[in-house]
């Protein structure tokens, strides 16, 4: 368990312990409060550094709420905090919030067969098969059906094939979480935009829409809309005084590992805080936390090329990003996530997070390197290195040196972890 450590690099006054929660008026004309990041003891002659690493990974916009209260707010190029842009898959996270709200307001319940919505032959299985999976699977990504098919994203029975019993394979499929907003619709008897405009929108002061392109129901908004969205979150989904979601067990359940297969993936939200994670199209779970430099509370909604929802109750921090791809070009930007936390970190005076029996500032370099490393660390004891690969597999067992040879190892991303008599100690490295 991770002990939140808050380390005063600047001022004897970092004020990170999360104060009461401020919500932004729900006309969104009307001023959002501000606190300066110089107010919270934060170093801002790092600032700059943060905002050069967006725009070279390509941003459009970012924010940073501090218990609400923007901190940070940057946009990049012709962007503006008027522009609208695509959630791609950290919208799932809204899904997820309407079908606990319809859930509430006894439309459906999750843990009745799809089919008792879509009716019978939404797939390609067997009567029995398809009977077998119920609207927890879509939500927890746990359906049997089989990803590997030409097009993930395709809705069409045909594209719905049966490949494993329900709850005993994860694996992330966009189509069958997309046919979740068809049984909202089914359910509630409203259009996906209408029941996010009454349930969700007019209640935060949130902007945006639901577009279908091909397969995909796709959300867009603007970067502050993201924002509210993760302030909701962050407090439980109560705005201010009001409730959206009363069903405390659905809440919990959103953000808290949903199976035993990906430890950190809830309701369609990731996790942070557990001691794996799979990846999309991974099939084999990488021993290390989501995002090892972020809280560990912290939950995030991610979407392809970059977008990013992420929100850690423990500090009063959400942050928001959204634009083209930063290079992390996977179905969900979980690299990129850390690498803001990262940033963020330093900005935030060496706000760090350390476990009892784990350091995550082991030195390397070069770093990207094509043939060896070095390693800068002090061990009292004997200790072991390790490097692990994306699948999870170590690649690389020996005793500790400070200098290792890595030209063997195929071109990608590792971990490099150094064990010293059980204190544990890990970075990442790209081997060019």
């Amino acid at each position: 368990m991770k002990n939140i450590i808050f380390i005063l690099f600047c001022f004897a006054t970092n004020h990170i312990v999360s104060q009461e929660i401020y919500f932004p008026p729900l006309n969104s004309n009307l001023p959002w409060d501000t606190i300066s990041p110089e107010s919270l003891g934060w170093c801002v002659d790092q600032t700059d550094e943060l905002y050069d690493f967006l725009e070279q990974g390509n941003a459009k916009g970012f924010i940073v709420l501090k218990d609400g209260k923007r901190v940070l707010e940057k946009y990049f190029g012709t962007f503006t905090q008027d522009s609208l842009w695509y959630w791609a898959s950290a919208g799932k996270t809204i899904t997820s919030f309407l079908v606990g709200k319809a859930q509430e307001e006894q439309y459906l319940s999750i843990d009745e067969p799809t089919s008792n919505y879509l009716g019978g032959g939404w797939t390609n299985c067997t009567p029995e098969q398809e009977q077998n999976i119920t609207l927890w699977n879509q939500l927890t990504m746990t359906t049997g059906l089989d990803d590997g098919v030409p097009d993930d994203n395709c809705t069409i029975d045909t594209c719905l094939n049966y490949l494993q019993d329900t709850g005993e394979r994860w694996a992330y499929h966009n189509a069958p979480y997309t046919l979740l907003e068809d049984v909202i619709t089914d359910a509630t008897g409203q259009g996906i935009n209408l029941y996010t405009n009454q349930k969700l929108k007019v209640k935060t002061g949130m902007t945006g829409i639901w577009l279908t392109l091909d397969y995909n129901n796709i959300y867009y908004s603007d970067l502050r809309s993201m924002a509210r969205f993760g302030l909701l979150a962050q407090n439980n989904f109560i705005w201010d005084e009001d409730t959206l979601l009363y069903d405390t067990a659905y809440v919990n359940q959103m953000t808290n590992t949903s199976q035993e297969i990906n430890l950190s993936y809830g309701y369609l939200w990731w996790l942070n805080g557990k001691p794996s994670f799979m990846a999309p199209g991974l099939q084999i779970p990488i021993p290390i936390e989501l995002a090892p430099v972020a809280p560990d509370d912290m939950f995030a909604a991610l979407g392809k090329n970059g977008q990013i929802l992420s929100v850690a109750r423990s500090s009063g921090i959400v942050f928001a990003r959204m634009g083209d791809p930063p290079g992390d070009n996977g179905a969900v930007p979980i690299t990129y996530t850390n690498d803001i936390w990262e940033k963020l970190n330093t900005i935030m005076c060496g706000v760090i997070s350390v476990e009892e029996d784990v350091v995550q500032k082991l030195k390397l370099y070069p770093n990207p390197s094509s043939n060896e490393i070095n390693l800068q660390i002090t061990c009292t004891a004997k200790a072991v290195i390790q490097i692990i690969n994306v699948l999870g597999e170590v690649v690389i067992d020996e005793i500790f040196s400070s200098r290792v040879d890595v030209s063997s190892l195929s071109t990608g991303i590792y971990i490099v972890r150094v064990n010293e008599g059980g204190r544990i100690f890990q970075e990442k490295f790209l081997k060019e």
